[in-house]
C-alpha cells in the first residue's frame, strides 16, 4: 500500500476491503486523540476510538474526492465531544434530583442535612468547569493529595491548587447560607484544603 495514497481513494477502498480502513487509523488516529483528550481530558480517548468507529460504519457517506479525511473526521469527533458533555450535564442534574440517602449513622440532623445540601451540591457541581470539578472530585471523592492530583491531569500542582480554590470558592456561593451553617459539620475529606 502506498503511504501517500489519497485518504479519499482508501475510504472508498475500504467499503469493498475493510481492511483499508486500518490505514486511515494509523494515519489519523494520533491527532484526532489529542484533539479530544485536550478538550475533555482522559474521557477523550473513549471518544476518539469512537470517532473512529462510528467514521467506517458512515464510510460510505464520505465524499471520496475529498484527499484528506481530517475535516470529516474532526467533525465526527466534534458531534462525539458535545455528546459526552451532554450526557455528563444530565448525570449532574440527575445527581441533583437524587435525595441522597444520607450518613449511614442514625443521627436525623446529619441526614436533614444531607437531604438540604445534596441538590444543591450537585447544581454547584454542574455549574463549575470540568477542569475545576475534575480536580475537586480527585480531591474529594478519590481522596487523592494535590501531587497526585497534579499527576493524574499532567498539569503543575499550582494548577491543582487554583483549580481546587476555585471550585470550592464558586461552591461555597452556590450554596450560599447553607455553605456557612453546615461547614463545621462538614468532614475533612469533603473540604479538602491541604497541600498533601
Amino acid at each position: 500500500m502506498d503511504s501517500h495514497e489519497h485518504d479519499g481513494r482508501l475510504i472508498r477502498a475500504s467499503i469493498d476491503d475493510p481492511d483499508r480502513f486500518a490505514a486511515i487509523f494509523e494515519r489519523h488516529y494520533g491527532a484526532i486523540d489529542r484533539y479530544c483528550v485536550r478538550r475533555i481530558g482522559p474521557d477523550g480517548h473513549d471518544v476518539s476510538a469512537t470517532t473512529f468507529v462510528d467514521a467506517f460504519r458512515l464510510r460510505h457517506r464520505f465524499d471520496d474526492e475529498r484527499a484528506d479525511a481530517r475535516p470529516w473526521l474532526y467533525g465526527i469527533a466534534g458531534n462525539g465531544l458535545h455528546h459526552h458533555r451532554r450526557a455528563e450535564a444530565r448525570r449532574w442534574r440527575a445527581y441533583e434530583r437524587v435525595i441522597p440517602s444520607g450518613p449511614s449513622t442514625f443521627d436525623v440532623d446529619e441526614r436533614i442535612d444531607a437531604a438540604v445540601v445534596g441538590p444543591k451540591l450537585a447544581h454547584g457541581l454542574r455549574l463549575l468547569s470540568a477542569r475545576d470539578r475534575d480536580a475537586l472530585l480527585l480531591a474529594v471523592w478519590a481522596d487523592l493529595t494535590y501531587a497526585e492530583i497534579a499527576e493524574t491531569l499532567a498539569v503543575p500542582i499550582g494548577t491543582v491548587r487554583s483549580r481546587i480554590a476555585r471550585a470550592r470558592s464558586r461552591l461555597r456561593n452556590a450554596l450560599g447560607e447553607l455553605a456557612e451553617l453546615h461547614t463545621e459539620n462538614l468532614s475533612r475529606s469533603q473540604l479538602r484544603g491541604d497541600d498533601e
